[in-house]
């Protein structure tokens, strides 16, 4: 069973993602990222220039395509939700969800972490998701952002 955690509160969600997925990748984790096409478009541009001194290696893959066998070794995967992950790619063992729907196939990780900001749309579909999560039930956890991040 998945640890299933939310962060919540947000003030700036897509900056916290990026130092998320920095920390995750500083420690080799593989994360795959899952959102609306928009929103990983904008998390695909912040995670070039979040931080001035720093670059998060990452791929955008739209599901289905075939990945270059140098691309395989990529630790942050940003995917659209409902794609097959790629043949011949090490699995994820943490997903990372922006989107508003709750997260697929949860028994395939050991770890969901939902991201929710501030934004009243945002807060009501992160509310959604933990119904559903908890009605499957999931352990959950939040993890209130300190001082509205």
């Amino acid at each position: 069973m998945p640890e299933i955690t939310f962060h919540t509160g947000l003030s700036d969600k897509l900056g916290y993602t990026c130092r998320l997925l920095r920390k995750a990748s500083r420690q080799g984790a593989r994360v795959r990222v899952t959102g609306d096409g928009a929103e990983l478009e904008l998390l695909d541009k912040a995670l070039w220039t979040f931080d001035p001194h720093d670059f998060v290696a990452h791929l955008r893959w739209p599901g289905g395509a075939p990945t270059a066998p140098m691309l395989r070794c990529t630790l942050i995967w940003l995917t659209p939700e409902a794609s097959a992950w790629p043949e011949g790619v090490p699995a994820p063992r943490v997903l990372v969800n922006l989107g508003p729907e709750a997260a697929g196939d949860v028994g395939a990780y050991d770890r969901v972490v939902e991201i929710v900001s501030t934004d009243g749309a945002d807060a009501a579909a992160g509310r959604r998701r933990w119904r559903h999560y908890e009605a499957q039930g999931l352990a959950l956890r939040n993890i209130p952002a300190p001082g509205g991040q």
